[in-house]
């Protein structure tokens, strides 16, 4: 039996919040002066500590349904690509909208006027306003320098980006930081829906023919059908745009909020389903004055005592979107959707556990592999850790190693999959605890599937493993480990080497570098020999910065290494082809000089 909880959870709170604060009159009231003003304007209010930021919803976009990149360089270094989503993306028109603002001295201006006299901003817009309000919030989240809250509100905003983008907003954790007003019967925010370009222009007032309004009607809807019925309409071309942050659903007897993507999009979908018009559009000053004395109103509803709390909760936030009993179909579907959208995360956050305790599990594999890189580290033979594995034989120690490099990868494979299948929560891989355990987990086991790999001769048959062998998983755990956030410590020099060399790929760096060397020797065609000396003598280079800088460890410098076999192979070559020694000779036999 699932578990009582708050029927809309994150969500249902953040919309009791705005009701039963001054947010949502104020910032209409801001939106409708900005609308009133000339166009591409936006107005700027200071109360208290708190300072609002409108914009003009009266805008002239030639519409389409192209999706560009973000700028780097105006939101910094927000997620450019989610695993299994693909590249983060929005509205090109939208974008293009938001970035005339932001390259407008007038607005750089009076944020930076914000920035020093207030403690908090809201972002706010009526229609495209609405879109240049969630860009900006954005811009100013991304801001590293400011550390200033921001919250967004938009009224009747289109649809701004991808699946890609919305899910990077989960991820960051700012999913509460957006809430997108909806009239029930407001087409604008559906309009990306529709399945082809629109050749309407969005814009105040919206003046269409009862013609061109049903029309647009008719194509949104056949958009919705193809986004939520794919198996119905395998002809049709999926709808690109995705909500993200919480979405509340304003009527004359309420609202609901909702923070789940996909229920969002059923409920666009279903109070659409009888009637819309871009009249509604304009109504969105009655739905915040009734909204915000009605939301915390107790409406009683017909039930009975043994009624759950869950069914009652259903069956009110349906009576508010005016989705009766009567209408069996859109009723079922809207129910289903509902408790759907509650569940989901019950099953994600019990897989976060599972988790936690499978990487308990786990770690005496990783034990045993630390132990014996410290067995090898200290070995007479003075091979070091890589090239010990590399050159095992049949004992039953490297039978264990071995044993245990499977494991780990089989584990963190598992996770891998999790996320992907949308198993785990969406910001499970900003984790601290995941973050550092993937990263040792590279640092310490990749050096082993670079050794088992040119063991095995696979470089032969495939190519180099950097290009043609690594896992996928070594390098989504590089992704994370950069987008990390890290203070000062991290910056400071060493004062030893390193537990763990710090290029976890330095050994398949070491392996290209020797065949190089052999590549030479063979190569007759003289532009060529000099690219292979070239790219030799770089890798010399790096190599030499790492060790100066400790990042390496001490199996890097043991005297029967992989890498002092390079050094030995690279000084003789010179010395046949009568080059000039290396500047940055510092080490001889593992030793330093």
């Amino acid at each position: 039996m699932a578990p009582e909880t708050s029927q809309f959870e994150s969500s249902e709170m953040l919309g009791a919040f705005l009701a039963s604060s001054p947010l949502l009159e104020e910032s209409w009231r801001l939106c409708s002066r900005a609308n009133a003003d000339a166009q591409r304007s936006f107005t700027v209010k200071s109360v208290g500590p708190m300072s609002y930021v409108a914009f003009s919803g009266v805008q002239v976009v030639a519409w389409s349904r192209d999706m560009v990149e973000l700028d780097e360089n105006v939101f910094g270094s927000f997620n450019r690509l989610v695993e299994g989503k693909g590249a983060v993306m929005v509205h090109a028109a939208l974008l293009q909208l938001f970035l005339s603002f932001y390259g407008c001295y007038n607005f750089q201006q009076k944020m930076l006027e914000v920035l020093k006299q207030s403690k908090s901003v809201v972002f706010c817009g009526h229609s495209l306003g609405g879109a240049i309000a969630s860009l900006s919030a954005l811009w100013l989240r991304m801001a590293p320098q400011h550390s200033i809250s921001v919250f967004c509100i938009t009224y009747g905003s289109p649809m701004l980006g991808n699946e890609a983008f919305s899910q990077a907003i989960l991820q960051e954790r700012w999913g509460g930081n957006f809430c997108h007003l909806v009239a029930p019967h407001d087409l604008v925010p559906r309009l990306l829906f529709s399945m082809i370009t629109s050749p309407y222009l969005v814009q105040l007032p919206c003046q269409l023919s009862d013609e061109e309004k049903h029309q647009l009607f008719n194509n949104i809807l056949a958009g919705f059908e193809c986004r939520l019925r794919p198996g119905e309409h395998q002809d049709q071309q999926k709808c690109a745009y995705w909500p993200f942050g919480s979405y509340m659903f304003c009527t004359d007897k309420g609202a609901v909020c909702l923070d789940n993507a996909t229920a969002i999009v059923e409920f666009l979908y279903l109070t659409m389903a009888d009637s819309s018009s871009i009249d509604d559009h304009l109504m969105y000053e009655n739905y915040v004055a009734k909204l915000c004395w009605q939301y915390l109103k107790k409406r009683s509803i017909t039930s009975s005592d043994h009624v759950s709390n869950n069914d009652a909760g259903i069956a009110l936030a349906l009576q508010t979107l005016g989705i009766s009993t009567h209408q069996k179909a859109a009723y079922g579907t809207a129910s289903t959707c509902l408790v759907t959208a509650r569940q989901l995360g019950w099953p994600r956050n019990l897989n976060n556990a599972k988790m936690a305790v499978s990487l308990a599990k786990i770690n005496p594999c990783r034990a045993e592999l630390e132990w014996y890189k410290k067995y090898c580290d200290d070995s007479d033979d003075q091979l070091g850790y890589y090239d010990s594995f590399k050159r095992r034989g049949a004992s039953r120690r490297e039978f264990r190693v071995n044993m245990n490099r499977l494991k780990l990868g089989c584990f963190w494979d598992d996770l891998i999959e999790k996320m992907e299948t949308n198993q785990l929560t969406h910001d499970f891989h900003k984790l601290p605890k995941y973050v550092n355990a993937s990263h040792f987990y590279n640092l310490l086991v990749e050096p082993l599937e670079i050794a088992e790999y040119y063991k095995t001769g696979k470089h032969r048959e495939k190519g180099h493993y950097i290009e043609h062998g690594r896992e996928k998983r070594f390098k989504i755990f590089d992704k994370w480990w950069g987008e990390r956030k890290f203070g000062d410590e991290e910056s400071k020099p060493r004062s030893k080497y390193a537990s763990l060399t710090q290029d976890s790929c330095f050994w398949a760096r070491v392996e290209e570098a020797i065949c190089l060397i052999y590549d030479v020797v063979g190569e007759t065609d003289v532009g060529r020999r000099l690219m292979l000396l070239d790219n030799i003598d770089k890798f010399e280079q790096y190599a030499s910065g790492m060790i100066e800088k400790m990042e390496v460890s001490v199996d890097v410098l043991a005297k029967n290494s992989s890498y002092n076999l390079f050094r030995q192979e690279w000084r003789d070559l010179k010395a046949q082809l009568q080059l000039p020694p290396s500047h940055s000779a510092r080490f001889q036999d593992g030793m330093v000089q």
